[in-house]
């Protein structure tokens, strides 16, 4: 099947808007931050550009994951778990045994997606939304940064 790219489009970056988000997780887990990023991009007055996402912390991280069926979550987790698990000797354990593997978690997953803006809404996929992970099995309060840079509405 050939490929086909669609015309291309150009806007000048007219504005760049940012605002952070506290988000309070309840342990290891996704938090779906998706409808939060949906209204940075409303109130910026966002119109075609890209939101960026970035998570000031190393023991978490971001993704863009399946939005419909909460057993992929449940089976990334495990996932994770098998990839870093608490019990590998980490040399790094002043915080406690699910420190390290945390960091691990955060350095294969990321802390910063980027999303385009297309009309003044996210571009993502059908079964796209956009998470947070906590790594660490206590709760955590976590700031994540929304910045927009395109045009204006």
């Amino acid at each position: 099947m050939p490929r086909k790219l669609s015309p291309i489009t150009e806007t000048p970056a007219s504005t760049i808007a940012t605002a952070t988000l506290r988000v309070d997780t309840h342990g290891a887990g996704f938090s779906d931050i998706s409808a939060d990023a949906r209204a940075f991009v409303v109130e910026s007055g966002a119109g075609d550009g890209v939101l960026l996402v970035f998570l000031r912390h190393t023991s978490a991280s971001l993704t863009i994951q399946e939005n419909a069926d909460p057993d992929v979550q449940t089976d990334l987790m495990t996932a994770l778990d098998r990839l870093a698990p608490e019990d590998a000797l980490w040399v790094h354990d002043l915080e406690g045994p699910d420190d390290m593997p945390a960091h691990v978690k955060a350095m294969l997953n990321g802390v910063s997606l980027h999303v385009p803006v297309i009309g003044g809404a996210l571009a993502l996929g059908t079964w796209q939304g956009l998470y947070l992970i906590e790594h660490r099995r206590r709760p955590h309060s976590r700031e994540v940064i929304f910045q927009f840079v395109g045009s204006r509405r």
